[in-house]
């Protein structure tokens, strides 16, 4: 038999493609991603980006999933059912988070889990890869039950005849300067064979002669040469360098020590400090130089190490581990607030490091070419 790699190139399609975190990994692991499904309108504008060369032969379709009959796109990209490689994505991961409410199914967006039962209805792809937060473990189904939401979607692969692989993934055990904890489950038709790649980093005071592991990588080497960003309105720059810091948040910044969280730093006056309180580890970060940062949010974004401001657009680029010519469109925000569509910051925020995908689908693609 021939061998998948002789013949052609394994094919892909994207849903939830956000701002193409994962389909660049898959890309960048072989894969051609034939299509890619997103409804937001800033979103697909980085897709389709002319200074962006990674999806110009992707057909980007700018919609409500919901709305995509995937047998009309069967038929518009000559496929038949069998016949893709790989379907993957991450839905909306709001209903599920452990920062959120976690309403489940009762959120709009949390049944848009079970859109990639839908597809793979439809195409019975060779295999399938799914991510969503580590907080869909325990999500309760309508019944309450605990958990229920993860079963509900076992049974819905087994009755397509797929058999699922899931591990919980640190994004920094494969070279992420970022603490990201993701499930990632990988199914293919029976039998699955699927191995999860093997850690590469760890933290330094973890490392022995067994196992041989990198340090995790740092904040601090993550952005070694960006150089300072422009302020809003100096130049046009492409590379969203652009530092949007508002000044009375510049005099609260400084208050805030490398590595700690403004809710900690009792000393600032309570307006300063958002109402936060000390227990609050999640927002409004100081990251540090020495590790990796914690989870990139974008509701609230992190500051820079050791300069009075906002991390950049490209900062957070590169703490996910994007390549420096890849470039994102839309509005940049200064402050947490809540916005119509993404701005830069969440579309990062929102995406899976391409590196991880990239490793992972890397297995999906060898794993192919043995059958």
């Amino acid at each position: 038999m021939k061998s998948l790699e002789t013949e052609r190139t394994p094919t892909a399609i994207s849903l939830f493609s956000g701002a193409g975190g994962m389909d660049l990994g898959v890309m960048q692991a072989g894969f051609n991603v034939l299509a890619c499904i997103e409804l937001d309108p800033n979103c697909c504008k980085t897709l389709r980006s002319p200074d962006n060369v990674y999806h110009r032969r992707t057909r980007i379709i700018e919609s409500d999933i919901r709305n995509v009959d995937p047998s009309e796109l069967m038929k518009e990209l000559q496929l038949a059912p069998g016949e893709l490689d790989l379907l993957f994505g991450g839905s909306p991961c709001q209903s599920f988070s452990q920062i959120g409410k976690q309403c489940s199914l009762n959120d709009d967006r949390g049944p848009l889990l079970f859109e990639m039962i839908r597809f793979a209805r439809a195409f019975q792809p060779k295999s399938i890869l799914i991510e969503q937060v580590r907080g869909l473990l325990n999500a309760k189904d309508e019944g309450g039950q605990p958990g229920g939401v993860f079963r509900l979607l076992l049974t819905q692969l087994d009755s397509l005849d797929y058999v699922p692989k899931w591990k919980v993934v640190n994004t920094a055990e494969y070279g992420i300067p970022q603490i990201r904890q993701r499930i990632f489950i990988v199914a293919t038709k029976k039998p699955n064979g699927y191995l999860f790649p093997v850690p590469t980093h760890g933290p330094k005071d973890k490392m022995c002669s067994l196992f041989p592991l990198q340090p995790f990588v740092t904040v601090g080497e993550a952005l070694i040469g960006l150089g300072k960003p422009s302020k809003k309105g100096e130049t046009d720059r492409k590379d969203s360098h652009i530092d949007v810091t508002p000044k009375g948040d510049r005099d609260r910044i400084h208050g805030v020590p490398e590595g700690r969280f403004l809710a900690g730093q009792l000393h600032l006056p309570e307006t300063q400090r958002k109402n936060l309180t000390k227990k609050d580890t999640t927002k409004y970060l100081r990251t540090s130089r020495e590790k990796p940062s914690n989870t990139l949010r974008g509701g609230e974004i992190f500051f820079h190490p050791t300069e009075d401001r906002y991390l950049t657009p490209r900062e957070y680029l590169r703490i996910h581990g994007y390549p420096d010519d890849y470039y994102l469109c839309g509005p940049i925000r200064s402050r947490s607030g809540r916005v119509s569509n993404l701005d830069q910051h969440r579309q990062v925020a929102n995406s899976v490091p391409p590196l991880v995908a990239k490793k992972i689908a890397h297995e999906i693609k060898e794993l192919l070419l043995r059958h």
